[in-house]
């Protein structure tokens, strides 16, 4: 019994003696491994690191112009731990801050994921080149207090601000998205090719450390600078649009709410991508962004609304290219089908207006006169037809064909901020009306672009493009090159719609028709062959949008455009002539005598809301 007890305790005592040097072994890898805090006083007391930050690479138009490049920022760090006397107010004076603020700013400084005493710590960022000779000569009385150089966007034009987007703070997500570049203080894109291409643009980080003596002072270079890590400038960019364009186009719809998107057919390249209203891009830039980005966000225009790639629209009219193409192509038409129109379609008591013209017309015709009747007719021809076996599976082939137009879905553009539009199925009808309970007058509007239909100035842009290259498109996007970089195959690939290639000759004849002798007559330009077709999209809160979409040259497109303008009623009074400025300044270079009073007709528009007319007086 003794000798189980003595053995007993032996198995106690060594237990608790391998527990005691447990709890050791787990305390000093915590120590040495995980927690950082006395690595960081040991190499704070040895070493200042400095980060080294690249310049962004910068950004050009099609032409080679520079339109985004950098200009010398600096930041104050601080290590709070080496702030002894500090002559809080003398600095506080030299950046021109209160007390007060200096006070908020530490703390904030504190509340940092990061933060230690014993590291350089961003207290202010930015600062401009004016501020930074202040300080500088200063800095001697301020210990604990150093500068770190990074760089600043600055523009060689005030044009294209969303499409090129801002830098801006980072934020935790995008932190905790790429933790081994970003820390706290770090500057990214916050939208636009800034932030689509930030990886390229952004470069990558150098690292400068300095050796210190025992009272902490800067003794020079450890190891002679061979530990130096130098940064890596970013990739530069060539974008697709050409910056006069896209000035002109802005400068055309200025005191006016809507959009342009031009294409190049032939690569998908956007050439021009405007938003009105629109800012200067320079507002975002350095310690004023802020409050600046407060106003523009306060704006009941909303400047900040990137109306190409985001405003989702009925596109009315022009829509109708869409729906010639797939009647064509399911055998309900053929190019000389012709339907009657009097005054518009009717069906007993249900109505849909046109406007005057001869009856009947045929495919090419109904283009140039943009015949509601005809498409109503060709519309719900396919919709019963008993081939489809049901309205739901005849919806559901219409549909097919419209998505591989470009409609309802994001087309890919290499923008953050793209809407995909609206294209209904046929459970959508189904949950309104009740499954096998609908018939195809009560979506008759889709044949004409009303109805459910949305879509974005981008998407009916790219239909353009589509008919233009009779049949196939490519992704529209804003980068033409990047610098030692091949473009991502997404942009290179070619779309083939399920429309053959036959099919799209009489749509485009009707075009051509539109602009010598229909709708789109009085914006023709002379001496250049331009297939368009005017629209005008309902609007249920106010006066209807003024659509047009087109392309030119008819045998050899190199522009294919839509334009929008908010409240301002048919397609032809406004949207058209600012086309055809667009489309006739980006292939001749300028504007012909005969057509300056058309230009100075759009100039001195101004279409705004009325309660914003009048706030502009």
């Amino acid at each position: 019994m003794l000798n189980d007890e003595f053995g007993n305790r032996r198995f106690i005592i060594g237990g608790l003696m391998i527990l005691v040097v447990l709890i050791y072994i787990i305390r000093l890898f915590d120590l040495q491994i995980l927690d950082n805090t006395y690595q960081d006083k040991a190499d704070s007391n040895a070493f200042l690191k400095k980060i080294e930050f690249p310049a962004r690479g910068l950004i050009k138009d099609r032409n080679g112009e520079i339109l985004v490049f950098n200009k010398p920022a600096y930041d104050v760090m601080m290590v709070v731990r080496e702030m002894k006397d500090f002559d809080t107010l003398t600095f506080c004076k030299l950046l021109n801050i209160t007390p007060m603020n200096f006070t908020e700013r530490t703390k904030e400084m504190h509340r940092r994921k990061g933060y230690s005493p014993y590291t350089p710590q961003p207290f202010m960022t930015q600062l401009s080149a004016e501020d930074y000779g202040i300080l500088q000569e200063q800095l001697f009385r301020f210990p604990g207090i150093s500068l770190q150089k990074r760089t600043l966007r600055d523009y060689n034009y005030h044009n294209a601000a969303l499409l090129l987007g801002s830098i801006g703070e980072v934020n935790k997500k995008m932190i905790d998205a790429d933790p081994d570049f970003y820390i706290q203080g770090d500057y990214a894109g916050q939208n636009g090719i800034e932030q689509t291409y930030e990886k390229y643009l952004r470069g990558e980080k150098g690292m400068e450390i300095f050796l210190r003596d025992a009272h902490g002072r800067v003794q020079g270079r450890y190891e002679n600078g061979d530990y130096d890590v130098a940064s890596r400038p970013g990739k530069d960019l060539t974008l697709s649009i050409d910056i006069n364009l896209q000035a002109y186009g802005e400068k055309l719809m200025q005191n006016k709410v809507g959009s342009i998107a031009a294409i190049d057919p032939s690569t998908g390249e956007i050439l021009a991508l405007v938003s009105s209203p629109t800012y200067d891009p320079s507002l975002l830039v350095g310690r004023k962004r802020s409050m600046n980005y407060a106003k523009l966000l306060n704006d009941p225009l909303l400047p900040l609304y990137d109306r190409p790639m985001m405003a989702c629209y009925p596109p009315g009219s022009t829509f109708k290219t869409a729906n010639a193409l797939i009647l064509q192509q399911e055998k309900i038409i053929r190019e000389y089908t012709a339907f009657p129109c009097h005054s518009g379609y009717h069906v007993g008591s249900f109505t849909v207006g046109c406007h005057a013209h001869f009856s009947p017309l045929n495919l090419i015709q109904s283009v140039q006169h943009s015949c509601n009747a005809y498409y109503c007719a060709g519309f719900r021809a396919m919709m019963d037809h008993p081939k489809y076996k049901g309205i739901s599976n005849s919806f559901e082939v219409w549909k097919k064909h419209v998505v591989s137009l470009g409609f309802g879905y994001k087309l890919g553009a290499d923008v953050p901020n793209e809407k995909r539009g609206f294209i209904p199925n046929s459970k959508y009808y189904d949950q309104i009306y009740g499954e096998n309970r609908w018939k195809s007058l009560m979506i008759v509007s889709n044949s004409i672009g009303q109805g459910e239909i949305l879509a974005t100035p981008l998407q009916i842009a790219n239909l353009a493009a589509i008919i233009a290259n009779r049949g196939y498109y490519y992704v529209p996007h804003l980068v033409k090159d990047i610098e030692g970089q091949q473009l991502d195959s997404l942009y290179r690939t070619k779309k083939v719609s399920t429309i053959d290639s036959i099919y799209f000759i009489p749509v485009i004849e009707g075009m051509e028709l539109v602009m010598s002798s229909g709708t789109g007559y009085a914006s023709r330009i002379d001496s250049i062959a331009v297939c368009g077709k005017t629209g005008t999209a309902q609007n249920p809160h106010g006066e209807d949008h003024s659509l047009f979409m087109a392309f030119a040259p008819k045998n050899d497109p190199k522009i294919a455009i839509c334009v929008v303008v908010e409240n301002s009623g048919f397609g032809a009074t406004w949207a058209a002539p600012i086309a055809t400025l667009m489309m006739e300044k980006y292939l001749k270079g300028y504007i012909p005598r005969r057509r300056l009073w058309m230009e100075d007709r759009i100039l001195n528009a101004n279409l705004l809301p009325k309660k914003h007319v009048s706030e502009t007086k």
